[in-house]
């Protein structure tokens, strides 16, 4: 199997949306944030292709296939370094609302999905808290924001070549490499493997039902490790 790495298309979209759907449908946080009785798989279809599309132009998505195939193998969505105290560029202003319209006109007609916004706004804050506390270098990190890889393909180096598509450039230009997931079994022990560690639990509280997520980092040109 020879995989390639490339950029996101908009043929690549209903492909890259239905991996991350897939990989993502038992995620403790996924669980967390929605209320599955009332779950509406095409709003969410929509709401990550506006988020792709926005990607597309702004961040770093890549898409895993099989050389000679259309099929999406594997999904990396990071996001670029933002220095610290920079001013927002005119362009980054315009896509920051042009993102949030969409999906403000997104909800106006499918409405929240089954979405459960005083959960959402949970994560934000803690996140928010979380990067305050762990961000230290002012040039800003590459944020691996999503990363997903089919059942059929895992095993096969699809993961670790979506990692080196932007963890060589970030080790270039000497930057570091931020993550949060989900699970810490299997994945932070995954992440070690390509130079990540564990910083700190993340804890998102709505009155007693909680969910941790666990941050890591990744300094320039990283050993492989366990991810502790």
């Amino acid at each position: 199997m020879t995989i390639q790495i490339t950029a996101l298309t908009e043929s690549d979209i209903p492909g890259a949306v239905k991996a991350v759907q897939d990989a993502f449908a038992k995620d403790p946080y996924n669980e967390w944030v929605y209320d599955h009785s009332k779950f509406n798989s095409e709003r969410n279809s929509v709401s990550l292709g506006i988020r792709m599309r926005w990607g597309m132009r702004n961040g770093i998505f890549h898409v895993a296939k099989e050389e000679g195939s259309d099929k999406v193998l594997g999904v990396a969505m990071w996001l670029r370094p933002q220095p610290a105290g920079q001013p927002l560029t005119w362009n980054a202003w315009f896509e920051g609302w042009r993102l949030y319209f969409g999906q403000v006109a997104m909800n106006l007609y499918y409405g929240r999905g089954g979405l459960n916004v005083k959960r959402y706004y949970i994560w934000k804050d803690a996140q928010a808290r979380a990067q305050s506390e762990i961000w230290k270098d002012p040039r800003g990190y590459y944020f691996l924001n999503i990363m997903v890889v089919l059942p059929e393909a895992q095993g096969k180096g699809v993961g670790a070549k979506m990692m080196k598509a932007v963890s060589d450039q970030a080790d270039a230009e000497g930057m570091w490499c931020y993550l949060e997931s989900s699970r810490d079994v299997p994945n932070v022990a995954i992440y070690g493997r390509w130079g990540f560690k564990f910083v700190t639990d993340m804890i998102c509280d709505d009155d007693g039902d909680a969910i941790k997520l666990f941050t890591m980092l990744r300094e320039p040109n990283a050993e492989p490790g366990d991810g502790r």
